[in-house]
């Protein structure tokens, strides 16, 4: 599969999106960090990014074990990278992390600066392959917090497994908060405490992470892409989120909702139906994730979209200021590219057309919803990238009345 072809249609019914793979990726961790067993529900189909923190694991394991070097392939998955490289560092295990696709090329630099000051060893031309050596002292860590919050959430997992108390401190402010807090919480189920403190957190050492029976609730950045379906003239009903999320992107609901979509809560499901869609000013800098989703209903929406502080989407699997620009545009939008966001003006439908998917899975899947606002087809390309978040999102996508069809390479 490269290329789809999604046809016009009105998606209406109910779905499950994923587990949240952000909650996952700390779960399993922390579950490691505790002996106890992968937490991911059996008979969940496991996206390409958690199956490279699920054999990175199993690559930590065997080395600590055998004394031997771990190989640390991270495919595409930037969580599984930088939340295990001061993981691996505090275990004292030496290991060689490697990427595919733009990986290799994503900012690491917070990492070589901080680490080395605290016992690490770290080999890198400023990317990957990065090979790391020695074992982590506690201490005062500083660290950036509008580069990534991966990087603070790396600190978290891995700092309570040392030898004396630490602490985080920023040196700006902190971006995507709320995937901070999805760690404090992760952390507070497996026993393990952290502080907040100013510009920072408190980290006593000695912690030893203990089993956790929780669940794991389904992801907010993936349900945004059906809530758009529903905004843009579906039904959609949205099962197994939670109301009380640390979720950084539960902000879909509010975000949906002053679009003009009518989104409410019947019980424990999410609905999401058209309204008079209006335009708004998005801050994108705690949602970046929600943008893609976002942005396809603001080219639909009447009068003026504004989305700003969102620089850091030029990082991600693909330039996706660009390619949210670049694919919008082809489809018949009317969005201009800033240099931190987009400016859309919104138009009744779009026309339809060829868009190019980036190899990035949010893309593929914003041009799939899309195509629910199209006079005509929309074909999209690298279609295959769902599968780093979401392999079954045709098949769901599909189920729910849409037409989306697999033209093959």
């Amino acid at each position: 599969m490269s290329r789809v072809c999604f046809s016009p249609a009105v998606l209406r019914g109910r779905v499950q999106v994923p587990v949240s793979k952000s909650a996952a990726h700390r779960a399993m961790i922390a579950s490691f960090l505790a002996g106890e067993a992968d937490p991911l529900p059996p008979r969940e189909t496991v996206s390409g990014d958690l199956n490279a923190t699920r054999s990175a694991l199993v690559a930590l394991k065997t080395a600590k074990q055998s004394g031997q070097t771990a190989r640390i392939g991270c495919e595409e998955s930037g969580s599984t990278l930088r939340f295990l490289i001061p993981v691996a560092a505090a275990l004292g295990v030496p290991a060689v992390f490697t990427g595919r696709g733009r990986l290799p090329q994503r900012p690491l630099g917070v990492y070589l600066t901080c680490l080395p000051r605290h016992g690490a060893v770290c080999e890198s031309g400023g990317g990957l392959p990065l090979k790391l050596s020695g074992r982590l002292r506690p201490g005062r860590y500083f660290l950036p917090g509008n580069v990534s919050s991966q990087f603070v959430t790396g600190l978290m997992l891995a700092l309570p497994l040392l030898g004396g108390d630490s602490e985080i401190r920023l040196t700006a402010p902190l971006e995507s908060a709320g995937y901070v807090k999805m760690t404090a919480r992760c952390l507070s189920e497996h026993g393990v405490r952290v502080f907040p403190a100013k510009a920072g957190w408190d980290i006593p050492g000695n912690q030893k992470y203990l089993p956790s029976h929780g669940k794991l609730e389904r992801d907010w950045s993936q349900a945004a892409f059906f809530l758009a379906a529903g905004a843009l003239g579906g039904k959609v009903e949205l099962a197994g989120l939670r109301h009380d999320s640390a979720q950084g992107d539960r902000a879909a609901e509010d975000l949906f909702r002053r679009f003009g979509a009518r989104i409410g809560w019947r019980g424990e499901t999410l609905t999401a139906e058209p309204g008079e869609l209006r335009g708004i000013e998005i801050d994108a800098s705690q949602i970046p994730d929600l943008v893609p989703a976002l942005a396809v209903t603001a080219a639909c929406a009447r009068g003026h979209t504004v989305f700003y502080n969102a620089g850091r989407l030029r990082l991600k699997e693909s330039d996706r200021l660009a390619a949210l620009a670049d694919g919008l545009a082809a489809l018949g939008a009317r969005v201009r590219e800033t240099a931190d966001g987009l400016i859309l003006a919104g138009t009744d439908r779009l026309r339809g057309g060829e868009a190019e998917g980036r190899h990035d899975h949010r893309i593929v899947m914003a041009m799939a919803a899309a195509a629910l606002a199209s006079k005509g087809d929309v074909t999209v390309t690298d279609a295959e990238s769902v599968r780093k978040s979401y392999p079954d999102f045709l098949r769901d996508y599909n189920a729910l009345g849409g037409k989306a069809h697999d033209l093959g390479r």
